[in-house]
C-alpha cells in the first residue's frame, strides 16, 4: 500500500483528533500528516500519542500536495474549501452535511456499499452518526431479509453537540441552578438542561414537525440503500451520556425469519457484535461501550403482532463510528482498491 500525504482539518475539534489518533494507531500509510484549522488555531501544538503536531491555518494553498484530506471542521469550512482542495489534487472524505445529500458526492458506509466509492469526482462523504449506527446494524437484515419498514428512536449523547454539550452536562450536574446555553440547539432563543432531563429535538425543526436530525436519517438511508421510496420515520432524542449514541429500531421485513436466523446474520457481519443475553442481564449500554470501533446490538425480539416484525436496540461511539472511524475506513478502503 503506497504511503500518502494527509491532511486533517478540524484537526482541534473532538473529531479531528480521534481520526489522527485513529490514523496512528491503525497504521495508515502516511507519510505526514498535516493538522489544519482555523487561524486563531495556527501555531497550536497538538500532541497525539507519540507525535506532535503545530496547527497550521486552513486555505487553498494548505493543500499543495496533499493526497487525503479529511474534513471536520463544519459544513460552512467544507463548502468553502473542499473543491479547493480537489483542485489541488487532494481526495476529500468530508465528516459534514456539506456535500451528502449531492447527488454526484457517493455517501458511504464502507460495510454497507463500499461500491458507490467506484463513482467519486474528488469528495465523498460520511453520514450523519446516528445513520452510519443505525446501518450498520441494519444493512445486514437489508442483505438477507430486505426492509420493508423502519421506525427509529434514537438516544443521543451530548458529545453530539460538542465539546460544549458535554461541558453543559457537566456544570448541570454539579450546579442545578445553572442556567442552559447550549442544548437543544445553541442559535435558538430557548434553551433546556440536559441533567436528569430528555430533550425530544435535535437541530431544528421544519414545517412538517421534523428536525433535520430526523430528515438525515431518512434521506441518507435510501441514498445509501438505493432506495428512495424505502418507509423510514424517526424521532430523535437528547439524552444525559456523554458519549455513545443509543438507538430503538423497528423494522419489518420482506421475508420470515426466525430470531436465530437474525443473530446469526448479524454475528456474522462486519463491524457489529451481538450483546443479547437477556436471561443474564446483558444488553449493550453507552456507559461500556465508549472507544469501541463496532456497532452492538442487542434485545432482539419478533414483534407480538407482526409476524415479520422485529425489535433491536443499537449502540454506537458517535465519534469513533459515528464519525472519524468510518471516515478513516473510507481512505484504507480507497487505498486498498
Amino acid at each position: 500500500m503506497k504511503k500518502v500525504k494527509v491532511a486533517v482539518v478540524g484537526a482541534t475539534g473532538a473529531v479531528g483528533e480521534e481520526i489522527i489518533d485513529l490514523l496512528i494507531t491503525r497504521r495508515f500509510p502516511f507519510l505526514e500528516i498535516v493538522a489544519l484549522a482555523s487561524k486563531r488555531s495556527a501555531g497550536k501544538i497538538l500532541r497525539i500519542k507519540e507525535h506532535e503536531f503545530t496547527v497550521k491555518e486552513a486555505t487553498p494553498d494548505a493543500f499543495e500536495g496533499i493526497d487525503i484530506a479529511f474534513f471536520c471542521a463544519g459544513g460552512s469550512v467544507s463548502k468553502a474549501l473542499a473543491h479547493e482542495a480537489v483542485k489541488k489534487g487532494a481526495l476529500v472524505i468530508d465528516n459534514t452535511s456539506a456535500f451528502r445529500m449531492e447527488p454526484d458526492v457517493p455517501l458511504v458506509v464502507p460495510e454497507v456499499n463500499p461500491e458507490d466509492l467506484k463513482w467519486h469526482q474528488g469528495i465523498i462523504a460520511n453520514p450523519n452518526c446516528s445513520t452510519i449506527i443505525m446501518l450498520v446494524a441494519l444493512a445486514p437484515l437489508e442483505k438477507h431479509f430486505g426492509l420493508e419498514r423502519i421506525i427509529v428512536s434514537t438516544y443521543q449523547a451530548v458529545s453530539g453537540a460538542g465539546v460544549k454539550g458535554i461541558e453543559e452536562l457537566k456544570n448541570e450536574v454539579n450546579n442545578l441552578d445553572y442556567t442552559p446555553k447550549v442544548l437543544p440547539v445553541a442559535s435558538l432563543p430557548k434553551h433546556y438542561p440536559i441533567a436528569y432531563n430528555l430533550i425530544p429535538q435535535i437541530d431544528v425543526f421544519d414545517a412538517d414537525g421534523y428536525t433535520k436530525e430526523e430528515w438525515k436519517m431518512v434521506k441518507e438511508t435510501q441514498k445509501m440503500l438505493h432506495r428512495p421510496n424505502l418507509g423510514i420515520t424517526a424521532t430523535t432524542v437528547r439524552v444525559p451520556v456523554k458519549r455513545c449514541h443509543s438507538e430503538s429500531i423497528y423494522v419489518e421485513l420482506q421475508k420470515d425469519f426466525t430470531i436465530e436466523h437474525i443473530k446469526e446474520v448479524l454475528a456474522s457481519a462486519p463491524g457489529v457484535i451481538v450483546m443479547d443475553e437477556p436471561e443474564n442481564q446483558i444488553y449493550p449500554m453507552p456507559l461500556e461501550l465508549e472507544k469501541k470501533d463496532e456497532v452492538f446490538v442487542g434485545r432482539l425480539r419478533g414483534d407480538l403482532y407482526c409476524k415479520r416484525g422485529v425489535n433491536l436496540w443499537v449502540v454506537g461511539d458517535q465519534i469513533r463510528k459515528g464519525a472519524a472511524l468510518n471516515a478513516v475506513q473510507i481512505g484504507e478502503r480507497l487505498l486498498s482498491d
